[in-house]
């Protein structure tokens, strides 16, 4: 559908369809599992046994807005009939009553003052009720000042008749302007995939605004859906865990300048830190992604969503490079958006390469932290994690500046070097020592 309005090339589809079948669909082998967030982002839960349906009634405005198109159109279709067909029937009576119908001799006696000109039949107190609620005016009727009664249904009939323009203009501004209209341009990669990233197992996925106007103050959030059970044997079926975006700031805000690859490290205290190449296959969860911002040109609020079921996983690969630099400017190739390449990586999950590597537990309140670079001295790096104090896990770049100690030989010397993390300003006096003996 985006090909056939120009906002992405023809060949966008020819490159998925082929990448779905180098690809490995674990979705044909298995029975598709019932998901909360559907690919477009519509929530896939059903209501049923509602018994207090009067609730909706108590508010209409938003009833109306949140029904289809055709329904509304039903409802203010009928609403101006029916408003047509009263007072159409009142304008009947009042002439019925004041003897307007009775058939007058044109020759003669002209009699008295009807309430409404004009009026002979029903079908012209329908005409008169159509005139004046839309206020028309053809001319050819009218209400005169005879019947005090007819000038008060004139008002009744002006107000209910601006009351029903007035929501369903309100209702048709809200339905073309609502959030989800405008996260229709924003696409999201069909696939998330899980590969090494400085050295840590990353979940990753791919975002995308084909638009040129910017989305103000994005943010993004990541939860795994799972069905989990309690130490006391009780079944929680939906679990909502919040997963941190990697990020320095830990705001979860991002600049939808172009598409970016958003990730998540999977470490100690991460809900996929236990995920393996293995257990994948078998996971019953669900990742939803909730991208959040306000529209630039309109100012209105706008969420677009979308969830990786474990189908939708694959492990061991990456996304290509999209982004060129040409004349002067950055290019975005769409047709590669979802594209997928292998890489080499371990079927073990996070824990598991953590225990392989040597990583022990000092006590429940210590958290393996993520893998930065790390400067021995003002030499060289090296390349390794870091345990901290804390309930919640701190990546590489947010961890204290608390030193450690490690040995190594100078010169057939053992001396004691302080390592600190890449950034801090100060260094210790022992590190100066070592500098100078070099």
């Amino acid at each position: 559908m985006l090909a056939r309005k120009g906002l992405l090339p023809d060949g966008f589809l020819l490159t998925r369809l082929a990448e779905d079948q180098n690809q490995p669909n674990r979705s044909r082998t298995r029975s598709q599992k019932a998901r909360f967030i559907t690919k477009s982002g519509s929530c896939n839960v059903a209501h049923k046994n509602i018994r207090e349906q009067g609730r909706f009634l108590q508010d209409v405005f938003t009833t109306m807005v949140d029904l289809k198109w055709q329904h509304s159109l039903l409802i203010f279709t009928s609403a101006f009939l029916c408003s047509w067909m009263l007072f159409a029937m009142i304008w009947w009576l009042i002439a019925f009553a004041h003897g307007d119908l009775e058939p007058r001799d044109p020759t003669g006696d002209p009699g008295p003052v009807p309430c409404v000109t004009a009026i002979q039949s029903f079908t012209s107190a329908f005409l008169f009720s159509i005139e004046v609620q839309v206020t028309i005016g053809f001319g050819g009727r009218m209400v005169t000042e005879e019947c005090p009664l007819a000038i008060t249904v004139l008002i009744i009939q002006n107000i209910l008749g601006l009351i029903i323009n007035a929501v369903m203009l309100g209702c048709v501004f809200m339905k073309t302007a609502q959030a989800n209209r405008r996260a229709e341009t924003l696409i999201f990669s069909r696939n998330a995939v899980i590969a090494p990233r400085n050295g840590r197992p990353t979940f990753m996925f791919r975002v995308g605004d084909l638009r040129k106007s910017m989305i103000l103050s994005a943010t993004i959030q990541l939860q795994v859906i799972r069905r989990t059970v309690t130490a006391e044997g009780e079944v929680i079926p939906v679990c909502q865990l919040d997963i941190q975006v990697e990020n320095p700031l830990r705001s979860n805000g991002i600049f939808l300048l172009s598409p970016l690859i958003i990730s998540h490290t999977m470490e100690r205290g991460s809900p996929l830190y236990e995920l393996s190449a293995q257990s994948l296959s078998s996971e019953d969860l669900e990742i939803i992604v909730i991208l959040e911002g306000v529209v630039e040109t309109t100012g209105i609020s706008m969420q677009a969503r979308t969830s990786y079921t474990p189908e939708e996983i694959l492990w061991g690969r990456r996304f290509v490079s999209i982004i060129t630099e040409e004349d002067g400017r950055y290019c975005v190739d769409y047709s590669k958006f979802g594209n997928t390449v292998p890489v080499r990586m371990s079927s073990l999950s996070a824990k598991e390469l953590d225990q392989t590597r040597g990583v022990q537990e000092e006590g429940s309140e210590v958290q393996l932290q993520g893998w930065g670079l790390v400067r021995a001295g003002r030499g060289g790096f090296r390349r390794g994690g870091r345990g901290c104090d804390g309930a919640a896990p701190w990546p590489w770049y947010a961890q204290s500046e608390k030193l450690v100690e490690k040995e190594v030989e100078n010169k057939g010397q053992k001396k004691t070097v302080q390592l600190e993390v890449i950034g801090r300003k100060t260094e210790e006096d022992g590190l100066g020592d070592m500098s100078d003996g070099d």
